[in-house]
């Protein structure tokens, strides 16, 4: 066997650039996610029925035991109070199935895969994240009508809905980036849910989700308070119009900005994470 005059060594494809081909690269691959996902429905089935669950339970089990100020111990009351923070902790949560997603890749090989490709280096993430964002828009649905369904509703008009929802979309998108640098840092796909769901937990409850935050000891409040999460669940809040008549804002900035409070902590999140992502991406399976 003979190789051509004035070339040596072995070659390997080299990544196209330019913005366009990473758009259509990392789109290729969230349809490969995608068509993954629809093959699999138990997948997205599962995902669907356990903020559900949590919707239920928290409206019939401890509506009517929780005091909520403006509102009292009245369970319609509480139940408005609480979707907000039960949205946000669902797109929250799309964390783990991120990491367990990408590492599952990792441990087949397909990244390596994908890698031998030319393509652009950061479209396999890309593309993973943008079909996390797609299955939780579609939980966000089935979960919005259950809400309507045990007596939440929206009151300041579907615009303002829908830029919550826009919210909600953008912190489940930011945190799934989280999920993918964990995915690259772990071995296996248990090890990336643990290592997806073990923050979360503290993150969500340290916050005003699912209880006033007057009600924390003091340093407890300044964490709820200055937590992404936080900012997230107090936009929703604000533009569903779901803030008991008197409910007291704490003085922290991101409670009493929570809309620009939300966004500059979502994009933050997805610069930083999505660069050390990439970075892990490429050293991981060199």
């Amino acid at each position: 066997m003979t190789t051509a005059p004035g070339i040596t060594g072995t070659y390997a494809p080299q990544p196209r650039g330019g913005v366009v081909q990473s758009i259509t690269d990392s789109l290729v691959i969230a349809q490969r996610n995608l068509i993954r996902m629809v093959r699999i429905p138990e997948v997205v089935l599962f995902g669907l029925i356990q903020p559900v669950m949590f919707v239920v339970l928290f409206s019939y089990v401890f509506g009517g035991s929780i005091s909520v100020p403006g509102a009292g111990l009245s369970s319609s009351g509480y139940r408005e109070f609480l979707m907000a923070g039960i949205f946000a902790q669902t797109v929250t949560f799309a964390t783990a199935g991120a990491g367990a997603g990408i590492a599952d890749d990792m441990h087949r090989g397909l990244i390596d895969r994908f890698r031998s490709l030319p393509m652009a280096r950061g479209a396999v993430l890309t593309g993973r994240t943008l079909a996390d964002l797609v299955q939780t828009a579609l939980t966000l649905v089935v979960l919005m009508i259950v809400a309507l369904l045990v007596g939440w509703r929206a009151h300041e008009g579907i615009p303002k809905a829908a830029a919550a929802f826009g919210l909600l979309l953008l912190l489940g998108y930011a945190f799934t980036w989280i999920g993918a640098l964990i995915g690259l840092s772990v071995r296996t796909p248990e090890a990336a849910t643990s290592g997806g769901l073990i923050w979360l937990f503290p993150l969500t409850f340290i916050s005003n989700a699912f209880v006033p935050p007057e009600n924390m000891p003091t340093f407890l409040q300044t964490i709820a308070n200055w937590n992404p999460f936080s900012a997230t669940v107090q936009a929703c809040r604000e533009l569903f119009g779901n803030l008991p008549p008197g409910y007291p804002v704490p003085d922290a900035w991101p409670m009493q900005n929570p809309v620009l409070a939300s966004l500059l902590w979502s994009i933050l999140i997805i610069v930083v994470f999505r660069t050390l992502a990439v970075r892990k991406y490429r050293s991981a399976t060199l």
